[in-house]
């Protein structure tokens, strides 16, 4: 091990929606957690690795921390406050804002159950003016003691050197967990399966969002290297299934379209994917579903 290289486990929580997926990718330098308007976008953790000179970071997207409201739901808040007790960092985002909501107050309640670092990041600050800033952090210093705040934006990349930096003075001295060229433990068929949902999630109406899953039923590399990719989108309801395929196939033909390009970029390889679209009533209430589907609370 190298004397003062510095590695460990940071998780980013935050209400749903406030930037954390987009903001662990442009740390990163690659995509790999999906983003997309529609909340609860992130379902499992997605493990991502940053590493420099300095040492290793590995991050744990989590999903959103809120109030569930099915057994999905369920699962995701349990990973979310699992995991806060097994890392070395907690980056909390929060969006710029005077008032602090129902959302930020129950994370607060989960924070005071915690003894790990906790590191304030306030997102979004290319949307508000300096001062506005400022009243933020005035309105959150005096609600938990924090050991940092920064002001960061996702999108433009402002001041997320600081919050590297930052970060690595409060990891542990420890050893290199992954090579310098990994930046995911996630296996391919998951991220492929996470990019086709991702693809769906922003080209549907808000009706479908959170009722979808996606598995891949087939991975296999051709001689020449190229990958065949068989995919199922499962949808709650029959309704559902023709908005998925929508008008002559056309919608489901643009899913698979723009996923395919993301796959492939990924990969560095061309790819063949064909999609299909299955109807599994009330899925996020069925333990059994959610374990086939990739949610399994024996995991967490």
């Amino acid at each position: 091990m190298k004397k003062g290289y510095k590695s460990g486990f940071v998780t980013l929580i935050g209400r749903p929606n406030v930037g954390k997926s987009t903001l662990m990718n442009h740390l990163i330098g690659q995509k790999i957690a999906i983003t997309s308007e529609k909340p609860q976008t992130t379902r499992n953790r997605i493990q991502t690795v940053y590493t420099d000179e300095h040492g290793q970071i590995i991050f744990l997207d989590t999903p959103g921390i809120h109030k569930a409201k099915n057994k999905l739901g369920e699962y995701m808040v349990n990973v979310a406050e699992h995991t806060l007790r097994e890392v070395d960092v907690i980056l909390w985002l929060v969006e710029p804002g005077t008032y602090i909501g129902s959302g930020e107050q129950h994370i607060l309640k989960v924070l005071q159950t915690v003894k790990t670092p906790v590191i304030l990041v306030i997102n979004k600050i290319d949307t508000v003016k300096k001062e506005d800033i400022l009243k933020t952090i005035e309105t959150y210093k005096d609600a938990y003691h924090f050991k940092e705040v920064i002001p960061v934006s996702a999108m433009k990349k402002t001041n997320t050197d600081t919050l590297i930096h930052t970060i690595f003075q409060y990891l542990p001295e420890g050893p290199q967990y992954y090579d310098e060229d990994t930046v995911t433990d996630q296996p391919m068929r998951q991220i492929a399966a996470e990019l086709i949902r991702e693809k769906a999630l922003r080209m549907m109406s808000d009706e479908i969002p959170h009722g979808i899953a996606v598995t891949i039923e087939r991975m296999t590399e051709r001689d020449n290297g190229m990958f065949d990719i068989d995919a199922t989108i499962i949808c709650e309801r029959e309704s559902h299934k023709g908005i998925v395929i929508g008008k002559g196939g056309q919608m489901l033909k643009r899913i698979g379209t723009s996923a395919r390009i993301e796959i492939e970029n990924l990969m560095d390889t061309k790819v063949n994917l064909k999609l299909w679209v299955k109807v599994r009533k009330e899925w996020r209430d069925s333990e059994l579903y959610m374990k086939n589907y990739g949610y399994n609370s024996k995991d967490i």
